[in-house]
């Protein structure tokens, strides 16, 4: 462990820098707007695939210019778009399933403010104390009626579904106490219950990635997700790897064909890489022929 001691440098000077290491800068005054207005930081880790090896050194390759740079961050940003819109549809879904099948199955409308309802009581208390949280501070019209016009400490589970983020209705699934309720959400997916819980923790951490503008398109998941050996609907069938962006987006592509049969997911996804044909799809963990897979058909 050391401590930092890097030197602050304005924009104009990291632009002399950049030059030093070899990257194409023409009009050093619009770089140093972009520097300004995106940041270098956040820009290096687009530079950081144009380095010659070692990267240590910091010397980009021959012949890269900083449009070059510039077009990855664009890509990464439409990828994002793309995903978070896709996700939003999922999330909804998922929400609603959660909350109602939850309800009908167990008699109990007010099953997510019930501690019976789960499995571990810990992760229960911690549950309910967001829930609360988020009940308290929110001004939502629905919500404001509801505690005008209602006595219950909370509403029923479709409406309390409403304020919840999608992590945290993920921890709710994932601790519910009657595995049959488990199953039988897990089926309107066509899933096992433990392949929805490990496949929804990572459209959340994408999802999550998205609203923060993390970098998205050569990022490595933090966890390997679950999968069936046997899946129940059309799937990819040649090995790829689980922590690149393509297995979320396959994720994705799956709830979706559930969701929303004649969705045009496919169609948005070729469009977006014609634009950029640059791009390493390798990178992201695509296959050859990955648009011929039995998933994407």
């Amino acid at each position: 462990m050391v401590r930092f001691n890097k030197t602050y440098y304005t924009s104009a000077q990291l632009v002399q820098v950049l030059k030093e290491r070899g990257l194409q800068i023409s009009d050093d005054a619009r770089v140093e707007r972009y520097l300004n207005n995106i940041g270098y930081y956040r820009l290096s880790a687009y530079m950081h695939p144009f380095l010659k090896e070692p990267k240590t050194d910091h010397k980009f390759k021959e012949n890269v210019s900083f449009d070059k740079v510039l077009r990855l961050y664009r890509f990464d940003k439409k990828l994002r778009m793309l995903l978070f819109n896709e996700i939003e549809k999922i999330e909804i879904a998922f929400r609603q399933a959660v909350a109602n099948i939850t309800a009908e199955m167990s008699g109990n409308i007010f099953w997510m403010t019930d501690v019976a309802s789960y499995s571990n009581a810990a992760k229960a208390a911690k549950s309910i104390s967001l829930i609360t949280n988020e009940y308290n501070k929110s001004r939502e019209d629905f919500i404001e009626h509801f505690k005008n016009t209602y006595s219950d400490p909370f509403p029923p589970a479709w409406i309390t579904a409403e304020i919840l983020p999608l992590g945290n209705m993920t921890l709710l699934y994932s601790n519910l106490a009657d595995q049959k309720v488990r199953k039988a959400i897990a089926r309107a997916f066509y899933l096992h219950a433990p392949v929805l819980d490990s496949w929804m923790t990572v459209i959340t951490l994408t999802r999550n990635s998205c609203c923060h503008h993390a970098r998205m398109w050569n990022k490595t998941n933090p966890i390997i997700p679950n999968d069936m050996k046997k899946m129940l609907r059309p799937w990819i069938a040649h090995a790829t790897n689980k922590r690149k962006i393509y297995y979320n987006i396959c994720i994705i592509k799956h709830f979706l064909d559930i969701i929303s049969p004649n969705n045009d997911f496919k169609n948005k996804l070729l469009g977006l890489l014609a634009q950029f044909p640059e791009i390493d799809l390798r990178a992201m963990g695509f296959n050859n022929n990955w648009e011929n897979e039995p998933l994407w058909k």
